[in-house]
């Protein structure tokens, strides 16, 4: 369905733009134009072509910027801003994710019974020219089996054995509500008895849609819709021992994973966009709309992030998520850890986004 018309709009309409830190947006953006230029980004939708984006992003590694003016006149001087509207008509939307530190080892144990897996060597991507007749189009991923393409095992399966004994433990972690977030969030750090810490990023994953335990528990009048969020979940299973699995098993898309090395503790895990994320400043996007490396401004009053100011923020789109659709639409990195993930839980929020759209007089 075709996107509404955008429409631009003076930065210094922009509700907060000259109170933001564009410094450290700078420093977010410049970390994907390093990479977009290692490797060319996929192109998003209605004339957001990544070689438009080229040009700004090469800017972005040869200039000299130190201070905030600087990184704010880069940002005003290379790009238009673009309001952004959902095709539906319903208003632009945030939520928040963050990765979690926990226990764990590499070998399993009473204290540690629940495998993390790696990408099984008969999970293969797929697109729409091998899909086999009757598979759901929303599959990317298969088993391939000397018959052929087919549906890979789900989380049910999956969490009842059927992987068992083919080497496909990364870690393991103390229970089933720590693997079940680790999954939803797509990456975690895995602190190991001897004090190391790793870190494991989202590799591949079933091909099954995600079905949220937030929306099931709703539906059933188990949680009211007033007070759901990711704490609220978490707690019900911990409540609930007995009926988790019930819970869970209804979502059938199950994540496999790849060790990914911590290299700077301040940042995020290595997301889709292949760069550390950054706290604050990285957005989870719709990949069809949507080039990775993007600026995209978003105000959203109502979203606590821990400084006690309106959310009015420079984000740079460096992941993506099977439930993030639409132009308006993001999801926001909070940081890593207990806290990051409080803060995270909470944010589910109307608000309004401006995409940076490189000018066209810009060449490559």
């Amino acid at each position: 369905m075709p996107s509404a018309p955008n429409r631009s709009v003076s930065f210094d309409d922009l509700p907060g733009w000259h109170d933001d830190d564009h410094l450290a947006a700078f420093a977010a953006f410049k970390r994907s134009a390093e990479q977009a230029l290692r490797k060319s980004y996929r192109d998003g939708s209605n004339g957001r072509l990544f070689e438009r984006f080229r040009p700004t992003f090469e800017h972005a590694i040869s200039a000299e910027i130190s201070d905030d003016s600087q990184a704010r006149d880069f940002f005003q001087s290379k790009f238009d801003s673009v309001r952004l509207t959902n095709s539906s008509g319903e208003p632009g939307l945030v939520t928040g994710f963050y990765e979690p530190i926990v226990n764990g080892s590499r070998i399993r144990s009473d204290a540690f019974p629940i495998p993390v897996y790696a990408v099984p060597d008969d999970l293969v991507e797929i697109t729409d020219e091998s899909r086999p007749a009757g598979m759901d189009s929303c599959f990317r991923f298969a088993r391939m089996t000397t018959e052929g393409l087919e549906e890979h095992p789900d989380r049910g399966q999956i969490e009842r054995g059927c992987l068992n004994g083919r080497g496909l433990e990364l870690v393991y972690v103390a229970d089933k509500v720590e693997a079940f977030f680790i999954h939803v969030q797509g990456a975690a750090r895995i602190r190991l008895p001897d004090g190391t810490v790793i870190g494991i990023t989202y590799a591949a994953k079933t091909g099954h849609p995600f079905t949220g335990p937030g929306r099931l528990l709703v539906d059933r009048g188990d949680v009211p819709q007033s007070q759901i969020s990711m704490q609220a979940i978490r707690r019900w299973l911990r409540e609930n021992p007995d009926k988790a699995d019930a819970l869970l098993w209804q979502n059938r898309s199950f994540i496999f994973f790849r060790e990914s090395p911590v290299e700077n503790e301040a940042l995020g895990p290595v997301a889709a966009a292949k760069v550390q994320l950054t706290p604050g400043r990285s957005m989870a996007v719709d990949r069809m709309h949507h080039v990775f490396g993007s600026a995209i401004y978003v105000a959203a009053p109502q979203v606590n992030f821990g400084d006690g100011k309106a959310f009015q923020r420079l984000m740079v789109a460096q992941d993506t998520g099977s439930a993030i659709l639409g132009e308006a639409r993001g999801d926001l990195f909070t940081g890593s850890g207990y806290e990051a993930g409080e803060i995270a839980g909470r944010i589910k929020a109307q608000a309004d986004f401006w995409l940076l759209m490189p000018r066209q007089c810009e060449k490559a």
